[in-house]
């Protein structure tokens, strides 16, 4: 038996949307609509987070007083948004599709969480599909009572879907600092991803996104998503971490 019974994948900067670039715009420009001017550092440093905790996070950031009316106010805005842009950024990033396919041929399931609900998923998933990638399991925080990360009830939720025993024997990859504290609240092995990540976007710096993604929990960085089969390998032969 494998040592490696399931990986959960996240979704924008990860597998598909390059960047992350669809809720990085959305967020700007709901922002504008309340004469805020958000920087992308501002902008991308809370990635990953379910959206309204995202917005709440922002504005804390730019030590701004608000109230639950003013969040849902700028949510009321960043989603049509996004959902105007989802669509041109559902494209699987270089090597995920041939990944997948390797890590399902050694036995392993693949499932996924994300920050986006329900709705943005059931623009995100059919496209991916068509361009040839699809998880076996997608779980939103709409799924988990609206908890997303860095709570661990997602990946949980997608262990019980997936039929599998052990969190121990779990790879959480991602490409924000959050994606890592989810996969280490839930007890899983921890990968942070280089090329194509918010990370990276936000940095500018291979050294210092993989300093940050240690901090925040992660056991392994990898260039981009075609090393993952061979971590994954390499597990398998040292009997797992």
């Amino acid at each position: 038996m494998n040592r490696i019974d399931a990986i959960i994948l996240d979704w924008a900067g990860t597998t598909v949307d390059y960047g992350s670039f669809a809720p990085v715009n959305a967020f700007i420009a709901a922002f504008e609509a309340f004469g805020i001017k958000a920087s992308i550092e501002e902008t991308r440093a809370p990635m990953g987070l379910p959206k309204l905790k995202h917005i709440e996070k922002m504005l804390e950031n730019m030590g701004r007083s608000y109230t639950q009316e003013d969040v849902g106010k700028i949510y009321a805005h960043f989603e049509p948004a996004l959902f105007e842009v989802l669509g041109k950024h559902a494209d699987p990033l270089p090597g995920v599709i041939e990944a997948a396919q390797q890590i399902r041929e050694m036995g392993v399931a693949i499932g996924s969480t994300t920050g986006y609900t329900q709705a943005m998923m059931n623009v995100v998933v059919p496209l991916a599909k068509e361009k040839g990638y699809a998880p076996d399991c997608v779980i939103c925080p709409d799924d988990c009572r609206g908890v997303g990360r860095p709570y661990p009830y997602m990946i949980w939720h997608n262990l019980e879907k997936l039929g599998i025993a052990s969190i121990h024997n779990v790879l959480k990859i991602g490409d924000t600092e959050v994606d890592m504290q989810e996969g280490k609240n839930a007890g899983c092995i921890c990968v942070g991803i280089l090329k194509g990540s918010s990370m990276l976007a936000l940095n500018g710096s291979e050294k210092i996104s993989r300093q940050k993604y240690m901090k925040a929990g992660a056991d392994y960085v990898i260039e981009d998503i075609g090393a993952l089969p061979a971590l994954i390998k390499s597990l398998n032969q040292k009997g797992g971490v």
